[in-house]
């Protein structure tokens, strides 16, 4: 690795930034943001990663997001989280895009954290807002700046005021798309007014859906990718409504396949467990998971038995949807 990363009481120390050239990104298709296996001590699985990895570029995932919120990259160790950029980069050998979830409290770390996804092979950054310290539009484009200038790749933006406390406004908006270099951004909000905001505002700016639940929305808004956390687990039948949306247009036979999709949909945004059911997904399918870093804790029985019995009967219902004869509605 190079000697780019500096620990100082625990925290990252940033060097001298270099500008660079940002290559063109098309930001399309399902981008999943891989978990992170864990083993019986809450340490890294690193072959149940190179496992999960494996499994998500077979089943024909577009692209992956590594140490994104799903990955738990809020509860790894600096080392460890550039550690898994360099690791995940090997295991993807070039087959795929990924994208390095950079966010981090100091604006110091968020541009070393860049810096070191670009030292490894990123294909862009997955830039959220600092959380805790609320900052206002201006701000956090003073901020989103200072990273693009640090590592010079294409930038998602990841909207989840729900985890940051804020969001990125219109000014924000409007300042940073005037950039090139912010190619993306990942809606996460939850409120579908914004996604009519930015594809009326912002047609520059690619659209991705970030709310697993309104998937079919964004699509009808003319998103063309989708960081499907679900895609852990979910992959098959994700691929399914995007191929069906996207690729070839079929909104009826797309409803009616977000329609069999929702209630896991719905089991993972307000369980209020996640990471966990994401997790717990992947074990049902015989995937390396094992348990989540503290302050979280493990799912109970019941959520588990809901969350099993809701994606059993929508892949049971999306597989006889899309074995139907063409054309055939219900």
């Amino acid at each position: 690795m190079e000697e780019r990363i500096f620990i100082l009481a625990g925290r990252l120390k940033s060097p001298e930034w270099e500008l660079t050239k940002t290559p063109h990104m098309r930001f399309e298709g399902i981008y999943t943001p891989v978990i992170t296996p864990m083993d019986a001590d809450r340490g890294i699985d690193e072959s149940g990663y190179a496992t999960m990895i494996e499994h998500l570029i077979g089943q024909g995932t577009h692209g992956l997001v590594i140490g994104g919120t799903t990955g738990e990259n809020y509860a790894l160790t600096p080392e460890e989280r550039v550690k898994q950029f360099h690791y995940a980069h090997e295991v993807i050998a070039g087959r795929v895009p990924w994208i390095a979830g950079v966010n981090d409290i100091r604006t110091e770390d968020v541009c070393q954290f860049a810096v070191e996804g670009r030292a490894a092979g990123a294909s862009a950054i997955l830039l959220a807002v600092p959380p805790y310290s609320v900052p206002n539009d201006k701000e956090l484009a003073q901020h989103a700046l200072a990273v693009d200038k640090a590592c010079g790749l294409p930038i998602v933006i990841y909207n989840y005021p729900g985890r940051s406390g804020t969001e990125f406004g219109r000014e924000f908006l409007e300042r940073v798309s005037r950039n090139a270099n912010f190619s993306a951004i990942k809606e996460s909000s939850g409120d579908v007014d914004r996604i009519h905001m930015i594809a009326r505002e912002f047609p520059h700016l690619q659209m991705s859906c970030g709310a697993d639940d309104q998937a079919l929305e964004f699509f009808v808004w003319g998103a063309r990718s989708w960081v499907c956390a679900a895609g852990n687990f979910f992959g098959a039948e994700c691929i399914t409504l995007y191929e069906t949306c996207v690729v070839q247009g079929d909104f009826v036979k797309g409803r009616r396949i977000m329609k069999a999709l929702l209630p896991v949909m719905t089991v993972l945004e307000r369980g209020g467990k996640f990471v966990q059911c994401v997790k717990y997904g992947c074990e049902l399918d015989g995937l390396p998971a094992g348990t989540v870093r503290l302050p979280l804790r493990p799912m109970k029985k019941e959520l588990k038995r809901e969350l099993r019995d809701a994606i059993l009967t929508a892949r049971t219902t999306v597989r006889r949807i899309v074995s139907e004869p063409q054309g055939q509605e219900a």
